[in-house]
């Protein structure tokens, strides 16, 4: 067995993992002086050391009794920007640090004891929707950032007066790019994002088999903070904790701001990135593959001006804005960039000429 299997090993590395968690608790404590989440994160920081405790006892009854603690590098830098913008702006990363709690700082995440508390995992479920408008939205996007950049690409290689043929081969190589450089960027981004999940879940289903009621009492805590009184936050926490798979779910979403029923395809991620690109890359393309000679050119600018009106209006849906608006913001801004796209190539083809 490898020295980072041990189970000294294991223990120093869970010791180390606790340490880190508590110092970083206690910056966002210290950030949040006056506000109720002052004590969220100086009861997960007191819990995190009480843990720490328990994983230092662990090795050194294995035979590696931890040394000083000194946080990492990372940790010290994420520490600095904490203090700098505040714990709500580096939410994301102080969930990547496995920092709970940090789902306080979401989007209608109650506060005050003027807000319903859930009362059972449906109702907590509940309060995370899903992922179904989030994934339109991104396909509209990935859409428009298909259409927007294949049509600057062929406009600015059509105002070089090139033939027919090189704007259709550039409108076609540019497409096939564009859609492959957009699934491989979403399969990395998506598949590191789920390894970190299925890391911090990892840890998070360890510690709940390791001292269960310090993990029911830091949910207590959270909910504590969104108003509900101590002794309801407290007996919430110890139903949800006594079933162990029911308890991690809840932990997740409540400690880490992560579903783990929801972690998302890297595959699914890529394919529909590729997909929803090469739709809106290909509209410019079309009259030229269509073979439509001297009216191609207008008839892909006309077909490319249609579709970013089409877009804009169907962002309207995520914006509240009115459709009619931002289908000619979004017509303005892609035609604007079409426009000096031409202009450059027009201005490069003349001096090559």
């Amino acid at each position: 067995m490898s020295e980072e299997r041990t189970p000294a090993a294991q223990a120093l590395s869970s010791w180390r993992e606790e340490k880190q968690s508590a110092f970083l608790y206690r910056v966002v404590e210290a950030a949040e002086r006056g506000t109720p989440r002052e004590a969220l994160f100086a009861g997960l920081a007191e819990a995190a050391e009480a843990q720490a405790d328990v994983w230092a006892a662990i090795a050194a009854k294995a035979g590696a009794p931890p040394g000083r603690f000194t946080p990492s590098m990372r940790a010290r830098v994420v520490a600095a920007l904490v203090r700098a913008v505040g714990p709500r702006a580096m939410r994301p990363v102080l969930a990547a640090m496995k920092v709970r709690g940090v789902s306080v700082y979401g989007a209608g995440v109650p506060s005050t004891a003027h807000h319903a508390v859930p009362d059972s995992v449906d109702e907590l479920r509940s309060h995370h929707g899903t992922r179904g408008g989030g994934n339109l939205r991104a396909a509209v996007f990935g859409v428009n950032d298909g259409l927007v950049s294949n049509a600057t690409l062929i406009l600015g290689v059509a105002g070089a007066a090139t033939s027919h043929e090189t704007v259709l081969l550039a409108g076609l190589a540019g497409l096939l790019a564009g859609a492959l450089s957009m699934a491989a960027g979403e399969y990395v981004s998506v598949r590191s994002q789920r390894e970190m999940y299925e890391y911090q879940i990892g840890l998070e289903r360890a510690e709940l088999a390791q001292y269960p009621d310090d993990e029911a009492a830091e949910l207590a805590l959270i909910y504590r903070t969104r108003g509900l009184p101590e002794a309801e936050a407290k007996r919430m926490a110890q139903q949800i904790v006594a079933d162990p798979e029911r308890a991690l779910l809840v932990l997740a979403r409540e400690e880490l701001g992560v579903d783990p029923e929801d972690l998302g395809s890297p595959w699914g991620a890529a394919v529909s990135s590729f997909v929803s690109f090469a739709l809106g890359g290909a509209v410019p393309v079309l009259p030229f593959l269509a073979g439509a000679g001297p009216f191609a050119l207008p008839a892909s600018i006309g077909l490319t001006a249609l579709s970013l009106f089409g877009v804009g209006a169907a962002l309207s849906l995520f914006t509240g804005r009115g459709a009619i608006r931002g289908g000619l913001r979004m017509l303005g801004v892609g035609g604007g960039a079409g426009v000096v796209a031409y202009l450059i190539g027009n201005a490069v083809g003349a001096g090559l000429a």
